[in-house]
């Protein structure tokens, strides 16, 4: 086998890439440093890429009173029954929608596609989930955007990409639409269901407005809006005198930038962990399921 030789092109790419990545990777890591730093070195500015006067204040902060471990259980859960629910309906709406044979497909496509442009707006949408009694429950976080209709469409032209010899096999064997959903097309999907789901992944991890709206007991607050109270609480803790000792001498080692870097990189770092896994999937997946239309 010969060897591939290194052109100019080859050396000027990878530097490229290489300038690209760490670019990208830079800001997290100063955002690490910062949260790991004091907030005297971090208001003089003598922060860079490595904690100045080390403390783990902010993330004691962050962390202290339970609180911390129950949101993450919550927002862990909304992803996993979140993502789960996206990718059933998902892959249920985007297969028969594929086939140009389904009666009323252009109705059924074009009725989808309009609601990515028109929705019925927050005050419909929090009276329906309070009528429902879905307040103060983790359903009021994952049912109003069961259907991600831009990921659907992304699976459905994946399937329309895919040779319909493939399923034709499958009937001459004698299975049903069903089946051939199932163990058929299903494990033809593995590209394409790592990239919507990863997208359904990340939007349930960083929603914090519907915790907001939905939940009225803070107990109940998944990971993001607990952070964003969060922070909130701390700005109105460093104005106030009547926090207790041990409050008092985490506060005196921290300030709103570096309490804001921690929260940043903890709501980050689950997302951070799981992207790598999925990535060899990612690109591959958008590109065939934009072929068709």
């Amino acid at each position: 086998m010969e060897k591939k030789k290194i052109t100019v092109f080859d050396i000027i790419l990878a530097v490229g890439l290489g300038v690209v990545c760490i670019t990208c990777i830079l800001p997290f890591i100063h955002l690490l440093a910062v949260s790991f730093s004091s907030s005297a070195a971090v208001s003089a500015g003598k922060v860079g890429f490595l904690p100045v006067e080390f403390t783990m204040a902010s993330y004691e902060y962050v962390i202290s009173g339970g609180r911390f471990l129950r949101a993450m259980t919550i927002s862990v859960e909304r992803v996993f029954w979140g993502t789960l629910l996206n990718l059933a309906l998902m892959v249920l709406t985007a297969y028969p929608l594929s086939k140009d044979e389904l009666l009323g497909r252009k109705f059924f496509v074009a009725f989808f596609f309009i609601t990515m442009l028109i929705g019925g707006g927050m005050i419909p949408t929090y009276l329906l989930v309070s009528k429902l009694g879905l307040k103060d429950t983790i359903w009021a976080l994952i049912l109003p955007g069961a259907m991600p209709v831009y990921n659907m469409i992304i699976l459905m032209n994946f399937v329309r990409g895919l040779p319909h010899e493939i399923e034709e096999a499958a009937w001459i064997d004698g299975a049903n639409a069903f089946q051939t959903l199932v163990l058929v097309i299903f494990p033809l999907l593995g590209p394409s269901l790592a990239t919507v789901g990863l997208f359904s992944m990340v939007n349930h991890w960083n929603d914090w407005f519907n915790g907001m709206i939905y939940m009225s007991e803070p107990l109940n607050y998944p990971l993001q809006t607990y952070l964003q109270t969060l922070l909130v609480d701390f700005e109105q803790l460093l104005q106030s005198s009547s926090s207790t000792g041990d409050i008092q001498a985490i506060l005196s080692k921290m300030s709103a930038r570096t309490g804001r870097a921690a929260q940043l990189f903890l709501g980050a770092l689950p997302i951070m962990m799981v992207y790598p896994f999925l990535q060899k999937y990612f690109t591959k997946g958008l590109t065939i399921g934009s072929v068709k239309g």
